[in-house]
């Protein structure tokens, strides 16, 4: 495993870190004894930067990670978190909520569920549009005054927000999907990180699974997973983005490695601020995903990759409309 400072003034992390929203239901059952030795996997190749947010499965996703991570020495694992997003009972999402006294509660519960005494990285979820992204990261800015944080991080924010909130405090990454299929930063937010010397740290790599290599058509998804009301993932879409994918392999046997692992490496391959988090919820996938550090991309090999799925290629947005709307990165 090979290790990266996010950004100009963030912490040092490995090239590749765990996103572990999926074990905590938003892309269907998953198993509990399988999760933790997944973490563990992780952190035993060397792994070191594990996401979550406050809002995954209500607070399990913390306690999840807390548990797996107990014992473990503080200084390997940098823990990023999410908060502000807003849940009722049945599990909606009811809004973001980023006002100083609510994020100061938020952190206050974070740190009991993981079991710490702070937290490497903490990041609004998405941008609050009632609350200035100033007054946010004034509150997040106190936490560090109080040694309750140690870093800022952003997430799904565009690049007006990106430097309101960098000329308040030093901004360690912003975390945002970014992919083949999803490439949208390209055009403003990554020159306005790169300008700031701010990190990237990219989830939805695989798109959800959608580009993975082991999506078909006639998957199931069950109440309850994202990918039920995700557009790309809609007949019709579907079919043309898993015809992408089957480009793509030709691409990856030509090299002799995974659909996955390619794409992972295509992410990563775009600049070394730029740090890809995968979302294994096995094992399994993770292993595959930890193959794709040994993937060297030549100039030819991403034409190829750009010959397969070209830039807005993809069938379908990235989120529904109804979400698209409510998000500051895509405005």
């Amino acid at each position: 495993m090979k290790y990266v400072q996010l950004g100009k003034t963030g912490p040092s992390v490995s090239t590749l870190g765990l996103g572990c929203m999926g074990m905590s239901g938003l892309y269907g059952p998953s198993d509990r004894k399988e999760s933790i030795a997944t973490i563990h996997a992780a952190m035993d190749a060397g792994i070191t930067l594990i996401d979550t947010g406050d809002f995954y499965g209500m607070g399990h996703n913390e306690m999840l990670i807390g548990e797996a991570a107990k014992g473990v020495d503080r200084d390997r694992v940098v823990l990023s978190v999410k908060a502000g997003a807003l849940r009722d009972v049945a599990g909606g999402f009811n809004g973001i909520d980023n006002r100083p006294a609510a994020l100061k509660n938020f952190i206050a519960y974070s740190l009991q569920r993981l079991g710490v005494d702070y937290i490497d990285i903490y990041r609004p979820a998405r941008l609050d549009p009632d609350v200035p992204i100033e007054d946010t990261v004034g509150a997040i800015a106190d936490m560090i005054k109080a040694g309750y944080v140690r870093h800022i991080g952003l997430s799904e924010v565009g690049a007006d927000t990106i430097r309101r909130a960098a000329a308040v405090h030093p901004i360690a990454d912003l975390q945002i999907e970014y992919s083949l299929i999803s490439r949208g930063i390209e055009d403003t937010i990554l020159p306005a990180c790169r300008e700031l010397s701010i990190g990237i740290t990219a989830y939805g790599v695989l798109s959800r699974g959608l580009i993975s290599g082991h999506w078909q058509k006639g998957h199931g998804t069950t109440a309850g997973d994202f990918r039920a009301f995700s557009p790309r993932f809609q007949e019709g879409n579907l079919e043309s983005n898993l015809a992408l994918v089957e480009a793509l392999r030709g691409v990856a046997e030509t090299k002799g490695v995974s659909v996955a692992q390619i794409a992972i490496a295509w992410v990563a391959a775009k600049g070394s601020d730029i740090v890809p988090v995968i979302g294994a919820r096995t094992v399994e996938r993770l292993e595959e995903a930890l193959g794709s550090q040994a993937v060297h991309l030549n100039p030819g090999d991403l034409s190829a990759i750009d010959a397969a799925i070209p830039k807005d290629a993809a069938a379908g947005g990235r989120y529904p409309e109804a979400m698209l709307a409510h998000m500051d990165s895509e405005k």
